[in-house]
C-alpha cells in the first residue's frame, strides 16, 4: 500500500507542516534515545545480574528481534487505529516495556529486563512504520529527503546524549569502584550492593515513562493529519515484466542480506563501545562518552551525506567508500589498544552513516510493482541488529572484547561487494 495524504484535507500550510515536522521530530528522538541507550544498559546489566559477555548481548537480541516478530502485527495495529492514533499507541506500548523494569531492578532479574526492551521494541516497530512514510507526507514531496535526513540527526543526537545523561543517574562512578571490590565481598554483601546497583535504574526509567505518555497524549491531540491508504498503482518495469515474485529478484535478496550486515555491525559499534572501553581498563564514567562519539560520527556522516549525494558522489560510490573505511577502521580498531582502539571503533559511526539511505535506492531499483514486498523485507533485515551483535559477544567470550570485532571485517566485505557488483545482478 501506498501512504498518501487524506485527499480531504487541505493542503498543509507552511506553518502545519513545520508543526508537524517538530512532532515527528520528537518521535526520532525518542527512537535515538530508547535505542542507543542500549550501549549504557549491556555494561551495566552484566555487572547488576552478574552475566556473561555472551549473556549481556542479548539485550539487543531482545530489542531487534521485536521488528521481526512484530512487522505483521504493526501492520495491522495501524490500519485498525491510523497512523496518528497508531503512533499514540505505539508510544503507549513503549511506556509498559519501561515500566517493566522498575520491576526487573526491585528482583534484579535479568529475564524481566528483556521482555521489557522487546516490549519496547515492539512499540518502536510500529512507531517507526508509521512515522518513516508520515514524515515524506508533511510537505513538499521534492523536499521529502531533506526531511528524513533531519530525522537522522535528530535519531542520532539523542543517542549521543542518552548514555550521558542516564549514565548520570546510574552513578557510573560508584559502578566502576563496586566492579573492582566484588570479588572481595562476602555473597551476601555482594547481594546487598548489586541490589542497590540494580535500583538505581528505576528513576531514569520512571522519567522515560512519563515522557513516552505525555509524548503519545501530545501526538494524540496534536493537528497532525491522518492519513490514508490507497491501493498502490501496479508500475512495472521492463525487468519486472513477467516476474510473479520478490524473490526472483537477486539484487533485492542480497540487498536484505546487506542491511542486515549493516544493521549488525552499526549495532555492534553503538552499544558494544561501553563495554569494550571498560574492558581496556577504562572506566565507564570514561567510557560513556565514546558511544556519545559513535552518534556524533553518524551526525558528521549523515551532514556530509546531505551536501554530497548526489552532487558529487553518487549512492552506490557513497556505500563503497563507506564499506572501506569500515573495514579500515575495524582493523585499526584490533591491532591497536585502549582510547586509539575506542576511536577507530567510535569513527566506525562516520562509515555507517550513508549506508542505510544508501542500499535502501539500490536494492529498490527496477523492481516496479515489487516495491512492497522489497520494503517489508529491507525492514526484516533490521534483525541483524538482534543477530550479529549477539554473535559479537560470543566471540568476545569465547576470546576476548577486541579480537570480537574481527567479525565485522566479513561484513563491511559483503556490502563492499554490493556496492561494486552485488546491486548490478539482474539475473
Amino acid at each position: 500500500m501506498s501512504i498518501v495524504a487524506n485527499s480531504e484535507q487541505p493542503k498543509a500550510s507552511p506553518s502545519n507542516t513545520n508543526r508537524a515536522i517538530i512532532i515527528i521530530g520528537a518521535l526520532f528522538f525518542i527512537f535515538g534515545f530508547v535505542t542507543w541507550l542500549n550501549s549504557l544498559l549491556i555494561p551495566y546489566l552484566e555487572i547488576a545480574c552478574e552475566l556473561t559477555k555472551f549473556q549481556s548481548f542479548f539485550v539487543t537480541f531482545a530489542f531487534y528481534i521485536a521488528y521481526v516478530v512484530m512487522a505483521p502485527v504493526s501492520t495491522r495495529t495501524l490500519n485498525y487505529f491510523g497512523f496518528k492514533k497508531g503512533m499514540s499507541v505505539a508510544l503507549g506500548v513503549m511506556a509498559i516495556g519501561a515500566l517493566l523494569f522498575i520491576p526487573a531492578a526491585m528482583s534484579r532479574t535479568y529475564i524481566i529486563f528483556l521482555i521489557g526492551l522487546f516490549i519496547m521494541g515492539s512499540g518502536l516497530a510500529i512507531l517507526q512504520t508509521a512515522s518513516n512514510p508520515y514524515i515524506t507526507i508533511v510537505g513538499p514531496a521534492e523536499s521529502a529527503a531533506k526531511r528524513i535526513s533531519i530525522m537522522g540527526i535528530c535519531n542520532k543526537l539523542a543517542g549521543a546524549i542518552a548514555p550521558i545523561l542516564i549514565g548520570f543517574f546510574l552513578q557510573l562512578d560508584k559502578a566502576d569502584q563496586l566492579q573492582a571490590e566484588l570479588a572481595d565481598l562476602s555473597p551476601a554483601l555482594r547481594n546487598a550492593e548489586l541490589d542497590e546497583m540494580a535500583l538505581r535504574v528505576i528513576p531514569p526509567y520512571i522519567g522515560i515513562v512519563v515522557v513516552l505518555l505525555l509524548l503519545g497524549l501530545w501526538v494524540y491531540k496534536s493537528s497532525l493529519p491522518e492519513v490514508d491508504e490507497e491501493e498502490e498503482e501496479e508500475v512495472t518495469t521492463s525487468y519486472a515484466a513477467g516476474k510473479t515474485s520478490v524473490f526472483q529478484f537477486p539484487h533485492v535478496m542480497l540487498g536484505v542480506f546487506t542491511l542486515f550486515l549493516y544493521v549488525g555491525v552499526e549495532v555492534i559499534a553503538g552499544d558494544s563501545i561501553i563495554s569494550y572501553g571498560s574492558s581496556q581498563g577504562i572506566p565507564l564514567t570514561t567510557a560513556k562518552f565514546f558511544a556519545t562519539g559513535t552518534m556524533v560520527a553518524m551526525v558528521i556522516g549523515y551532514i556530509i551525506g546531505i551536501f554530497s549525494i548526489p552532487k558529487f558522489i553518487k549512492q552506490e560510490n557513497a556505500l563503497r567508500v563507506s564499506a572501506i573505511l569500515g573495514v579500515v577502521f575495524s582493523i585499526i580498531a584490533i591491532f591497536t589498544e585502549g582510547y586509539v582502539s575506542l576511536v577507530f571503533i567510535a569513527l566506525l559511526g562516520l562509515a555507517n552513516a550513508l549506508m542505510w539511505p544508501a542500499i535502501w535506492p539500490l536494492v529498490l531499483a527496477d523492481v516496479g510493482k515489487f516495491t512492497k514486498a522489497a520494503s517489508s523485507l529491507l525492514v526484516m533485515g533490521i534483525a541483524g541488529g538482534a543477530i550479529v551483535p549477539l554473535m559479537y559477544g560470543a566471540l568476545a567470550e569465547e576470546w576476548n572484547p577486541r579480537d570480537a570485532y574481527w567479525i565485522m571485517v566479513p561484513c563491511y566485505l559483503f556490502i563492499l561487494y554490493y556496492s561494486i557488483k552485488g546491486y548490478k545482478i539482474r539475473n
